[in-house]
């Protein structure tokens, strides 16, 4: 727009028009001469006058505009002040734009911060809380908004993250017990801009478990074969030094047979476990019939048992499960054998299959045997607990059967829960889907009052 064209015609038309009207008015009056000229002198400057007052009036409108919230369009004049208002407004819209695109940038940035599992806590250079989001709040017990512009060490008063944060020198993160003491955290400091601090904490609890457990689990598998290691050298070093009868000779062969299967085992459970735990998950249009597979594990049980139990395998329906057979025929067998080794002589053990509500169903071993006490319940599934150490050993136990039967059960979409009490035997359930079991009656293997009991 050339705005001074505008301005410049107007300008000369005010000025003519002041300048002839006041001629023709100065020429009336007496002294036509002197007052032609007077005329024209006064048109002149009413037209400027009046130019100055229309100029004044668009300013007004204008600077109205500019002091409310610049929501409506700018004043729509010709000129100069009608190309000034639409250039000010045209700048004032391309910076809300922008700043708009920059805080819907901002907003997307701190919402994928708070989407981290990683807190993020902001510090000024006083070491005063900037922003913080919720997770940071959450593992230091702060309020993100309320404690905003607070010093971080008067809310975190922890002896060892004072001193953290004061040092300066922040090479190695800082591993710190989470308020209240559930967990771990680690707190990692990084300087940025002037003076300014960021804090990342993250959740190392678990972490530090799955540590924990790898350590023992390397300890265990030491001590467990180390165990049948010495007493083989001992019976070795015995034959070697010592001259035996034929009859101490079988009997020192016998305890080194015995420990050699107690190592196969051992091996042979952890390449076990690797297997499952490194494998694809097995096939859900793979189906075998249960009721071969659960009459194979009584058959063994009762092998096992030598006819100190009785066995039960409750009536089976026509029922197919999707899987690997060898697999769930060893989680099966699992807990048959451990129901046989902890159950005195005498006791009942009973295998069924139980539908499910939802479709699915349960493998379920019950016996009559010592029972578990509810605190380790949590744990039976970790690699080489023992609930009595002693007695697991004296039964020929690993340690690992029950996590070999957790792995399987989750490879197969399932699960496995266990109902115990001490002196009143123990219950093991295999829950599988719906997707993983065809067939089979509404009720089950059990009857209604065998289920409810």
């Amino acid at each position: 727009m050339v705005w001074w064209l505008p301005r410049l015609l107007a300008a000369l038309l005010a000025l003519t028009l002041g300048a002839a009207l006041g001629f023709l008015a100065g020429s009336a009056w007496p002294g036509a001469d002197r007052g032609a000229v007077l005329g024209t002198l006064l048109g002149v400057l009413a037209g400027l006058g009046a130019l100055v007052l229309v100029d004044t009036l668009r300013a007004a409108r204008l600077m109205r505009w500019l002091r409310g919230t610049q929501d409506g369009e700018a004043p729509r004049d010709a000129g100069l002040w009608g190309e000034f208002a639409y250039r000010v407004e045209r700048a004032l819209r391309t910076r809300d734009a922008a700043l708009a695109a920059e805080r819907r940038r901002l907003d997307e940035f701190l919402a994928a911060i708070e989407a981290s599992p990683n807190g993020v806590l902001l510090l000024d250079a006083s070491d005063q809380i900037a922003w913080c989001s919720a997770v940071a709040a959450d593992h230091l017990g702060l309020d993100a908004r309320r404690d905003l512009g607070q010093p971080i060490t008067n809310l975190v008063r922890t002896p060892a993250f004072v001193a953290f944060l004061q040092e300066g020198q922040w090479r190695e993160p800082l591993l710190l017990t989470a308020p209240g003491g559930q967990g771990s955290l680690q707190l990692v400091v990084r300087r940025y801009g002037d003076g300014l601090k960021l804090l990342i904490s993250q959740d190392v609890t678990e972490r530090q478990r799955a540590d924990a457990m790898r350590r023992d689990f390397v300890a265990n598998v030491s001590h467990e074969i180390r165990t049948p290691l010495t007493v083989l050298a001992g019976f070795v070093e015995t034959m070697a030094s010592l001259p035996l009868t034929t009859a101490e000779r079988s009997r020192v062969l016998t305890l080194m047979q015995q420990q050699t299967d107690r190592m196969q085992v051992l091996v042979s459970d952890l390449l076990q476990l690797a297997q499952l735990e490194g494998s694809p998950r097995p096939p859900a249009d793979r189906w075998l019939a249960l009721a071969p597979l659960l009459q194979r594990v009584v058959a063994d049980a009762r092998t096992l048992s030598a006819g100190r139990h009785t066995i039960t395998l409750a009536d089976l329906p026509g029922v197919e499960v999707a899987g690997l057979e060898a697999e769930l025929h060893s989680a099966v067998a699992n807990l048959a054998n451990n129901a046989v080794r902890y159950t005195p002589e005498g006791g009942h053990i009973t295998i069924a299959w139980v539908p499910r509500a939802d479709g699915g169903g349960e493998i379920e071993v019950r016996d009559s045997g010592i029972g578990i006490a509810r605190e380790h319940l949590p744990r039976l599934t970790e690699r080489f607990y023992r609930v009595d150490g002693s007695r697991s050993r004296d039964t020929g136990g690993t340690g690992l059967g029950l996590s070999i039967v957790k792995h399987v059960m989750q490879r197969h979409g399932g699960s496995l829960e266990v109902d115990s009490e001490p002196g009143k035997g123990s219950r093991f359930r295999l829950v599988l889907p719906a997707g993983r079991v065809r067939g089979g009656r509404s009720v089950g293997g059990f009857s209604e009052s065998a289920r409810a009991a």
